[in-house]
């Protein structure tokens, strides 16, 4: 038997739908040996929450106001490369799972998705496994198979995160005070985000975002 088997699992959940984690904390719970130790609304309160509580697996939605999972993501793995993350998310697009797992998160379920699957998920992502919902793998294997891919994949986590705070009409201050970066780098970023993908204004940019499933005009 593992130690995480031997102790139950704890698990710090994320997301700033009240309503969501107040139903996910008595599915989880119900399970007898998942054990939520900790509840978090944004990025910042989930790396807060993650300090204090050092979770076995942290569930966590990747749209919440100002910084997204994304960054919580990026700065819990930062203080613990094996931290263990489920996204649990009502996206299923390919460049957002891609910049999920790029920045560490262990699996990736979609809101849609059967509760005893997110249960299985928070399971195996607990063994150090890689958890998908079955549309997330569905999603994946259709964008390998496409001969060109998308111009985001050009694109690393921390950019994907810009660009999406930017289409959702975050301005450059915004931006740079959700991610505690200075504006001029954030206009850095905005520059090379164009650059890479070859837009020449806002708008196209904003257009591309769209078509790639990232934002809705």
């Amino acid at each position: 038997m593992t130690e995480v088997a031997a102790k139950g699992i704890s698990v710090l959940l994320v997301d700033d739908h009240p309503i969501v984690r107040q139903g996910y904390r008595r599915v989880l719970e119900s399970q007898g040996d998942l054990h939520v130790v900790a509840e978090a609304d944004n990025a910042a309160d989930a790396y807060g929450a993650f300090k204090t509580h050092d979770p076995d697996v942290v569930v966590l939605d990747i749209s919440m106001p100002g910084a997204s999972g994304l960054e919580a993501i990026r700065n819990i793995r930062a203080r613990n490369p094996r931290a263990r993350i489920l996204v649990f998310t009502m996206h299923n697009e390919a460049v957002l799972v891609k910049a999920a797992f790029n920045a560490g998160a262990s699996g990736f379920v979609t809101k849609s998705s059967d509760p005893a699957a997110v249960v299985a998920a928070v399971r195996a992502v607990a063994r150090g496994e890689r958890a998908m919902s079955d549309d997330i793998a569905h999603v994946l294997a259709e964008e390998s198979l496409s001969p060109t891919g998308s111009l985001l994949d050009q694109l690393g986590e921390r950019e994907i995160e810009i660009l999406r705070q930017f289409v959702s009409g975050a301005t450059t201050e915004q931006i740079a005070s959700h991610l505690n970066l200075s504006v001029k780098t954030v206009q850095n970023y905005h520059y090379l985000i164009k650059t890479k993908t070859g837009a020449r204004t806002d708008a196209q940019l904003v257009r591309l975002a769209a078509a790639c499933g990232l934002t809705r005009i």
